[in-house]
């Protein structure tokens, strides 16, 4: 499976890859952790009859069909999550 934009684009000459890796890590692990509240919500609207919706009706649709790392790619290309480098210590 070919994730886009290519990586390339996604560094834009200013980050590293394995400085991209990590951040896409740290991004699908909130976007994992979202999915994981909404559908404890959903779970606890449903249970108590709260709601007559079904589960995936009440979960994001962005975060309910598609992979953690696949969402974490389109958010950092989308710029509404940011990778800042780290500042450079000297010796």
């Amino acid at each position: 499976m070919i994730i886009e934009p290519p990586v390339d684009e996604l560094t834009k000459d200013e980050i590293n890859r394995y400085t991209l890796v990590l951040a896409t890590a740290k991004c699908a692990r909130m976007v994992t952790d979202e999915y994981t509240r909404q559908r404890e919500n959903a779970e606890r609207l449903i249970a108590n009859k709260e709601t007559d919706k079904p589960l995936s009706s009440l979960i994001d649709k962005d975060i309910r069909d598609e992979k953690a790392v696949t969402c974490a790619v389109r958010l950092i290309s989308s710029g509404k999550y940011v990778i800042k480098n780290a500042p450079e210590t000297e010796k």
